[in-house]
Formats: structure tokens, sequence, C-alpha cells
């Protein structure tokens, strides 16, 4: 059994796997985890520290989270929504904030208990997968030492350029915004209230603010000198990183072929929006790792293509509804937004998809949600 890709999808697949009593291997071409400079994925809901509770690591990240309490979206200085997310009840917080680095570490913690370190510098090659029942990959080292692998099970959990979904010859449909995404973050000479996330909608254009850490404040945009429109809550004491991206919605469909399975980016990606991109990856993993384990695995796409659309379809409404241009329809959002939030239910229903409650609950783990 082969993991290739070695982030939090690949290395909690790996986790749920050696805990059911597995043994597999989980290789990235990569030197190490994710730099803890580089914050990327932020967010770490409710749904997925529930699911990594079993292991122990969810413990390990609430103690390290920030939990964010409260998220605004503000036009012209009005807030059009705001929500507390302590109205969700449950064992964990909704949602808290992480760096995507220090989850992955703390999973490898784990997983080393188990006797299972990822295989750095170590890159999949393949060009073909002729018979997905028994897929065959060649590994190729460091030192460019290849190795020829025959398996009985194939985990894609290497990203949104997979080369494991292209060896399979799996198409990759969808679209990209035509727009850009500039994001930097900022750390600050003393702390800074981490406890709330915020959208300030400009015309056009908008600016995210997102807690990393006690003193590390993320701000994302559509524009791209938005480092000028930034009310800063402290002193700068550095910028620690800076990055550009577009947005895809891309999925794969079956998520699966014979043995070889994809799992996180390397089946689905999406905008940020919600923080749902990581934690939908956790997700497939669990599910994968306990379907392998029932015997069952061969229901793994019919039971997480469904939750994938939804949750596409979920971020790119929410996407669409932050990044609007057209003067009418800007109006109309703002006028109605404020409005819809004041029903119970579509209050709720916001709640339990920022907790990632939104998604069938994980049958194997018996915690009332």
């Amino acid at each position: 059994m082969l993991i290739a890709g070695a982030g939090p999808v690949g290395l909690a697949a790996a986790l749920e796997l050696a805990r059911r009593g597995f043994s597999p291997r989980i290789v990235d071409d990569g030197t190490g985890p994710t730099p803890l400079q580089e914050s990327r994925a932020l967010g770490v809901n409710a749904r997925t520290l529930t699911l990594l509770s079993p292991s122990g690591v969810a413990e390990r990240i609430v103690t390290d989270a920030q939990p964010i309490e409260r998220f605004r979206v503000r036009a012209n200085k009005k807030i059009l929504i705001e929500l507390d997310t302590r109205e969700v009840k449950g064992r964990f917080s909704a949602i808290c904030a992480l760096p995507q680095g220090s989850t992955e570490r703390l999973l490898m913690e784990v997983l080393s208990t188990y006797g299972i370190s990822p295989e750095w510098q170590t890159t999949v090659i393949a060009e073909a997968i002729s018979d997905p029942q028994k897929p065959e990959v060649t590994l190729r080292r460091a030192d460019g030492a290849l190795e020829t692998v025959q398996l009985d099970i194939l985990i894609g959990a290497d990203g949104a350029h997979s080369a494991v979904r292209k060896a399979l010859g799996a198409g990759f449909p969808g679209e990209a915004l035509e727009a850009y995404f500039y994001l930097a973050d900022f750390r600050y000479a003393e702390p800074a209230d981490a406890h709330f996330a915020e959208i300030s909608l400009f015309d056009p254009g908008m600016v995210g603010r997102l807690p990393v850490t006690a003193n590390i404040i993320r701000y994302i945009s559509t524009l791209e000198n938005f480092e000028s429109r930034i009310v800063h809550p402290a002193a700068i004491a550095e910028k620690t990183w800076v990055s550009q991206f577009r947005i895809h919605f891309r999925h794969v469909e079956p998520m699966a072929k014979g043995n070889v399975f994809f799992v996180g980016d390397a089946a689905h990606i999406h905008s940020p929006a919600g923080a749902r991109g990581m934690n939908l990856g956790i997700e497939d993993a669990c599910w994968l790792a306990w379907l392998i384990a029932e015997g069952r695995e061969q229901e793994y796409s019919a039971l997480r293509i469904p939750a994938v659309k939804q949750v596409l379809k979920q971020t790119y409404g929410l996407t669409r509804l932050v990044t609007m241009q057209r003067p009418l329809a800007v109006v109309a959002r703002n006028f109605f937004a404020p409005l819809l939030l004041r029903f119970g239910p579509i209050r709720r229903t916001l709640l339990r998809s920022v907790a990632g409650y939104d998604t069938p609950k994980p049958p194997w783990i018996d915690w009332a949600e």
C-alpha cells in the first residue's frame, strides 16, 4: 500500500490506516513538511477535529490552535454579516486556525509512534497505469535510484497536479476564476485580536483578514495593491510570507478506479472560502481508511462525490458573493444578506457549514454533534 503525497491529507490517510493495523508506505517529492512561515491552509474545523480525535491528533491541534469565535463581512464600514461560531455546540470549537506546517508536524509525530515516516525526496514516476486493479509505479529517490513497486492499493494524495491522477488518465474538469488573489502574512510586535475573521468589501474587490497565530494575521485580496487598504492592529514586526494564485473549481469523477484512489487536492480543488479545502481532503482520507479496513473500499467514490460536489457548490457561491462587481448585484447583496441571516434556519445552516457538519457523519465515531 502506497500513499503518494505527505501533506496533511496523505499524512491523515497514513495515520488512520496505521491505527487500524496497516503499514502504509508514504512518499513525497518535497524535502520535508510545509515550512512554518508558509501558513497555507489555516482553518481546522470541528468535523476534522472529530475525525482526528481517535488518533489523539485533535487534542494536540486544540492545544496549539487559535479558536475563531466570530466572522464578519463589512461593506463601506457597515457590518453585513456577523456570525458567532460559539453558537455551534459540540465537543470542539466550530473552527480554529493553525498553520498547515504545524498541522503536518502534529500528524507526523503521532504517525511516527507506529514506526511510519514519510520518505522525502521520493518522486512517483507513473507514466501510465495500465492495470488499476494491480497498480505499478516507479519511485525515484534524490540520488537518482529507481525502484519499481507493485501495489495492492495506491492512494493519490499528491495535490492538484497529481502524477497519480495523470498516470491513470483521469480528467480534472472545471473552471478557473479570471481574477488573481493576493495574500500577505504580517507578524506584529505585540499580540493582535486573533479571535475573529473578517472580509471588507470594496467597489470593486475585497480584503479578508484571517488570524494565523496570536500575533500573525493573514490578509487576502482580489486587489493587487491591497496592502494600502489594510488597517494594521499593531506595529508591524515583519512581513512573513506573500503569495498570489488563481482559484480553480475542479473535481475528478469517479474518485477511484480499480485500486487507485484520489484524496484531497488530487481529487478536488476550489476556493478557500469557508476554509473547506484541507478539511474536505482529511475527510476523504479518513473515510477511505475506514472503508479499506471494512473491505468496502470500492464504495469510496460513490460515498464521497456527493459531499465534494456540495462543498464545491457552496464555495463557488461564497466566492462569487464576495467578489461580485456589477453595481446592481452589489446593492442587492448588501441589502438582502443582513435580512437573510436574521432567519434562524439560514444562520444555523451557515454555521454548520463553517463547522463542517453539513457532510455525512462518520459512522465509526459515535459522538453527538
